[in-house]
């Protein structure tokens, strides 16, 4: 049976929520008006920052939940929704399964050469 629209726009606030509060629990001088959970089936970004917010976390998050992950759609959806000098940053969560994050793996490679550095 499929799920009823209701019910997966909850599961993809929720995705939402907890990336907002993960944001916030990792940078605490930052507030819930830094930082936003958008409501959904609204155009752009799933969690919106402020500036400052912005500053400390370079990233433009798009969240998706559902059965079936469709990596590079929901990919291009968080670049087209990235705001020039933020990186795209995608996380997904299947029924059942932890959340991950997904960049892209060139950026990855950087993050970790500049870490070795």
């Amino acid at each position: 049976m499929p799920i009823k629209t209701s019910s997966a726009k909850a599961k993809g606030r929720r995705l939402q929520q907890w990336a907002r509060d993960r944001i916030l629990e990792i940078f605490p001088s930052l507030t819930t008006s830094d930082v936003v959970s958008t409501g959904m089936g609204q155009a752009g970004e799933d969690v919106r920052l402020s500036s400052a917010a912005r500053k400390k976390f370079p990233y433009s998050v798009e969240c998706k939940s559902r059965k079936k992950i469709a990596v590079y759609s929901d990919m291009d959806q968080a670049i087209r929704n990235c705001p020039k000098g933020s990186e795209p940053l995608l996380i997904v969560k299947a029924n059942r399964r932890k959340p991950l994050a997904i960049i892209d793996a060139e950026y990855f490679f950087k993050l970790i050469q500049k870490e070795k550095s």
